[in-house]
């Protein structure tokens, strides 16, 4: 049974489905000796090239694999970078073949969880706005912020890239003249959650993502270290996208870290 060529490349491992597609735009890849077209459809037994490499793909590509890291400030999301800034590919064990993929990028001032997979199909599904995986953040503000903007930051703001809103805004406390929220959300646009709060005058001073869909980061993971998820887990992210057994109410996954130090620094209220 033929697929189109990028869907099976990016389950493979080797880059997400957009990104193939511009790929095969460059003129990067051939199919069977033939340049790639977009829409191009292929069968299991043809030979797929990258630059001139074979790429493996079908049942030999392996399985889907899917790393939970805890990200640091002052790393970035992308595999390398012309100023020489680290990254959080420097931390990850090394693949045989295929590579990791960022599901959802930090910004640099950011930290929390960042998931990488070995799938550029399940990356897709779980970055597209289509499926509505939730998002969540700890957010630290300067003050606490008055009940009418709150509701306004669920009701929607307009923002340069079009309107946008939390889902939920938790209050969690805070000390002094800080002030933590945890809000979640079911898109990733760049620097959604920041803008969000500079819409209503807020600045962020502190932001952390917490959880992303039924997967949370674990109070025990100390920031630059990263926990591969079982195949249990990994099955139910699957799931989440609808790329295997349904489930209607997925419970966040929290890895209990029983072999990992833990973080020595502070964890913000409600964590």
């Amino acid at each position: 049974m033929s697929e189109k060529l990028q869907k099976v490349l990016a389950r493979a491992g080797v880059g997400s489905r957009r990104e193939m597609e511009r790929w095969i735009e460059q003129g990067r890849m051939s199919v069977d000796g033939k340049r790639a077209r977009i829409g191009d459809r292929i069968e299991a037994y043809q030979v797929v090239r990258v630059d001139g490499r074979v790429v493996t793909t079908g049942k030999a590509a392996g399985r889907c694999r899917v790393l939970l890291y805890h990200k640091p400030e002052n790393e970035i999301c992308t595999r390398s970078d012309p100023a020489g800034r680290p990254t959080v590919f420097d931390h990850l064990p090394r693949l045989r073949q295929g590579r990791w993929i960022v599901v959802g990028r930090l910004d640099i001032n950011t930290t929390g969880l960042l998931l990488l997979t070995t799938d550029g199909e399940l990356a897709n599904r779980l970055m597209h706005p289509s499926t509505e995986i939730e998002r969540e953040y700890a957010v630290r503000v300067l003050g606490k912020v008055d009940e009418s903007a709150l509701r306004q930051l669920q009701a929607g703001v307009s923002l340069d890239d079009g309107l946008a809103r939390f889902e939920t805004i938790r209050d969690q406390g805070g000390e002094g003249a800080n002030h933590w929220y945890h809000v979640t959300l079911k898109e990733g646009r760049k620097r959604e959650v920041r803008n969000l709060w500079q819409a209503i005058g807020v600045k962020v001073s502190r932001l952390i993502r917490v959880r992303y869909g039924p997967v949370s980061l674990p109070r025990s993971l100390r920031a630059g270290k990263w926990h591969e998820l079982d195949r249990a887990v990994v099955a139910r992210l699957r799931a989440a996208v609808s790329m295997g057994v349904a489930s209607s109410r997925h419970k966040p996954f929290r890895w209990d870290g029983s072999k990992t130090q833990r973080h020595a620094t502070r964890s913000p209220p409600g964590r």
